[in-house]
């Protein structure tokens, strides 16, 4: 069966029976979830939605409603996989009982066959065993199926670009991946948004517009000022080591060398000169390349609402995360996440630009936590890995509470953590850090992150360690989290879950 017959019938078979929408907590599921509630509605499709952020709470809604939901697989059907003994047992065990190997110098095409399968077999179950990775966006997938069914919108095409862009941002997949997959959206994009401007279309042009471009490597700096996001942008600030005096004067340096004034770029960006904002990306791009930043030009889409309000695609990455985390008011995660699946509809702009707000104090928490970090030398070697220990009374701790916040500050961490360190064996090792989760329980959230290496695949074999050293130790862990390298731990169990990691990593 070819890959879009697949998923057509099993869209069909969602609309059949009803299915119930689960979603995990990330932009990627929820743009995914967006552009399905788009095909319902396309087709008058009543369903149920019903937002899940970890296995319990999966769990828990599965028994909840497990009248409404049929297996798309039954428990009887037979894939063929083979046994683990078949394809993990010795070479002793496949000598003849003679003894005789002179019937083996030429295996049979059977036991080539056995052995061809046996080793890629082993490759797959060396990967799921290892590693957890990660590869297309969802949102991709979901826009794919739409396109198959001729159901395709400008709107869902859009949630498909978010997609994408979170997978990047979150630095879940590699600049190669996130290249390609810019090439395959861009083909969409042309076929939606460059139409004849006739009557007809004019207006649905006029009120969503989806253009591919390059743009600044600058977090939110068209909705913040030039100088903010310069300065809470990971890219930007781990380059000029911004956290010491030395950063600061090169940051002096390079609006001189641009030529702008202080009072310009500290302004909000829409106030600026609009002489200065003429020629600004190429300015800025002048002046990156002398400082060492090469590579402050990036590809991306931009979307316009109308003539005035205009957002890149990582500003709606930045904003719906901020929501779905957003721990200002106490309220339950699924009204967090139902605030966020409304920021990116169109009619809700005011919640976006709640959003932007929000990821704006996001960012500077995160690069203050991480200039804290490297300044107070909070991030030591551990021998196999790198290791930070947020305590309990750090500013802002409370927000890393939150599995996406979490990875968000791990990944700018390591990132400052190699351009500041002269160690050269650091800057090839993975990190791990921990939060304070529940104070009241004595629980803490962990994350573990791949090398910071130009090389990098993206693989992560964190999840399988983390279970590992659990079990050696017996700690109290909470694997929770739909992404294995993220855990909950006790307090108590952390010094002895470190050894056991240090050792299993050794």
């Amino acid at each position: 069966m070819f890959l879009s017959d697949f998923r057509k019938e099993f869209y069909e078979v969602i609309v059949a029976q009803r299915v119930l929408l689960l979603v995990a907590s990330d932009v990627d599921a929820l743009c995914a979830c967006k552009i399905l509630q788009a095909l319902f509605q396309c087709d008058h499709v009543q369903y149920t939605l019903v937002p899940v952020s970890g296995w319990q709470e999966l769990e828990t809604a599965f028994l909840e409603h497990k009248d409404q939901i049929k297996l798309l697989v039954k428990q009887d059907d037979d894939f063929e996989i083979p046994a683990y003994d078949d394809i993990f047992r010795d070479e002793e065990e496949d000598e003849d009982d003679s003894g005789n190997e002179s019937d083996r110098s030429e295996p049979s095409g059977k036991r080539k066959r056995f052995e061809e399968v046996c080793f890629l077999q082993r490759e797959i179950l060396f990967d799921y065993e290892q590693y957890e990775y990660h590869g297309t966006s969802s949102a991709m997938v979901m826009f794919d199926l739409a396109w198959i069914m001729s159901k395709d919108l400008n709107d869902m095409l859009w949630w498909a670009i978010v997609g994408l862009t979170d997978q990047w941002v979150q630095d879940k997949i590699t600049q190669m991946k996130y290249v390609t997959d810019i090439g395959t959206l861009q083909r969409h994009v042309s076929r939606h948004n460059h139409r004849n401007e006739d009557e007809e279309n004019s207006l649905s042009i006029d009120c969503m517009r989806i253009a591919f471009e390059y743009d600044l490597r600058l977090a939110l700096y068209q909705h913040w000022s030039l100088f903010e996001s310069l300065c809470n942008t990971c890219y930007t600030s781990a380059s000029l080591k911004l956290w010491s005096v030395q950063g600061q004067k090169r940051l002096q340096e390079f609006f001189a060398d641009m030529g702008l004034p202080l009072k310009q770029v500290k302004q909000k960006f829409n106030s600026m000169d609009i002489s200065l904002k003429e020629n600004l990306q190429e300015m800025i791009e002048e002046s990156a390349s002398k400082f060492g930043m090469k590579n402050l030009r990036v590809q991306t889409f931009s979307i316009h609402f109308g003539f005035k309000n205009k957002f890149l695609a990582s500003d709606i990455v930045y904003a719906t995360a901020s929501l779905m985390e957003n721990i200002e008011k106490d309220e339950p995660g699924a009204d967090n996440f139902i605030k966020a699946l409304d920021s990116l509809s169109r009619s809700n702009l005011d919640k976006l630009h709640q959003g932007l707000e929000l990821a704006k104090k996001q960012l500077r928490a995160t690069q203050q936590t991480v200039a804290s970090c490297i300044c107070t030398n909070l991030v030591i070697s551990q021998g196999p890995f790198l290791y930070c220990y947020l305590m309990e009374g750090t500013p802002d701790v409370k927000l890393f509470s939150k599995p996406v916040s979490l990875c968000l500050l791990s990944k700018y961490l390591l990132k400052s953590f190699v351009c500041s360190t002269k160690n050269k064996r650091c800057k090839l090792l993975p990190l791990i850090v921990a939060a304070p989760m529940d104070v009241e329980q004595g629980t803490v959230i962990m994350v573990g992150i791949p090398p910071e290496t130009e090389s990098s695949d993206k693989k992560n074999f964190f999840g399988r360690a983390f279970e590992k050293a659990a079990e050696s130790t017996n700690s109290r862990t909470l694997h929770n989290h739909f992404d294995m390298s993220i855990i909950e731990l006790k307090m108590e169990d952390r010094s002895k879950f470190l050894d056991a990691l240090i050792s299993l990593l050794s």
